[in-house]
């Protein structure tokens, strides 16, 4: 039987298409939750008025949607860096993920358990003027100086591992579970997404059930950053892996091709997911 897990999208794929209409079109194809890069509401997000804020849940929840909460946070405004060793440029981008954490807050409903994935790996990554293990110590602290800030709106904070060929900052599952440990708040944990794995050794099944007390969110794609069913993972075994540790996050579609129409990208995806959710498969395939 599946498992309790829900099925949401990351809303950039339809980033050229009115706020209302999205949420529309993607309730129409049976996603429930909805997932926003800032990015897409403004070229400011934070800048946001408690009005907009306002009507943008409404926007959601009068679709019947959940709102999941932010990723890819730092594309806009430009000039963001959370490792940089200017200490101007360090303190204003740790303030804006700050404003971050509060507008989504701001988005969301009385029984949303929202998070905020911590991806942006050009924000993240060393500058020539530091090596990797400065920036990642400089990631760590703004981290742990945001937690309580998001323990006290009800967000969680999401250290997501990204591969080396994007960012030198974090680039395994078990990095990013030592930080989420060396931090030790509840607001801070991690998750799990299929392309930015594509450099994990381990196989992805074993390395989900190994660190599930940490993961509160899963994006899918295939290993190419195309949605599920253009490619070959095998998203039956991810999703009966999600079943055997009784996850009961979200699973979001984050698809890179912009290159196609947008609702046919999310149609094929969650098709794909859900012939995959009644396949039976073996528990140790993955």
């Amino acid at each position: 039987m599946p498992g309790s897990y829900k099925f949401a999208i990351c809303n950039e794929l339809f980033q050229n298409t009115p706020l209302a209409q999205q949420c529309s079109e993607v309730r129409k194809l049976g996603y429930t939750g909805f997932e926003i890069a800032p990015f897409t509401l403004d070229a400011d997000p934070v800048s946001l008025t408690s009005a907009r804020r306002a009507q943008v849940r409404s926007m959601i929840s009068n679709e019947g949607l959940q709102f999941v909460g932010l990723h890819w946070l730092l594309m806009a405004p430009p000039g963001l860096h959370v490792t940089s060793h200017d200490a101007d440029v360090l303190r204003k981008s740790w303030r804006y993920v700050a404003g971050l954490i509060d507008l989504c807050a701001d988005l969301s409903g009385p029984t949303d358990r929202p998070v905020v994935v911590f991806g942006s790996p050009k924000q993240r990554t060393s500058t020539p003027e530091s090596n990797a293990e400065e920036a990642t110590k400089r990631f760590i602290d703004g981290m742990a100086q945001a937690a309580p800030h998001a323990e006290a709106r009800g967000v969680t904070l999401l250290v997501e591992a990204l591969s080396p060929s994007q960012t030198d900052v974090v680039t395994s599952l078990d990095e990013a579970v030592k930080i989420v440990k060396q931090i030790g708040s509840p607001a801070v944990q991690t998750m799990f997404d299929v392309h930015n794995a594509i450099d994990e050794t381990a196989p992805h099944g074993d390395l989900i059930r190994r660190y599930a007390p940490y993961i509160r969110h899963v994006h899918v794609n295939e290993m190419d950053g195309r949605e599920p069913g253009m490619g070959d993972y095998d998203f039956a075994a991810l999703l009966r892996t999600l079943d055997e540790i009784d996850y009961a996050g979200w699973v979001s579609l984050e698809a890179f091709d912009f290159s196609r129409d947008a609702r046919e990208v999310a149609a094929r995806s969650i098709n794909h997911l859900k012939a995959a959710q009644s396949a039976r498969v073996p528990i140790n395939t993955l």
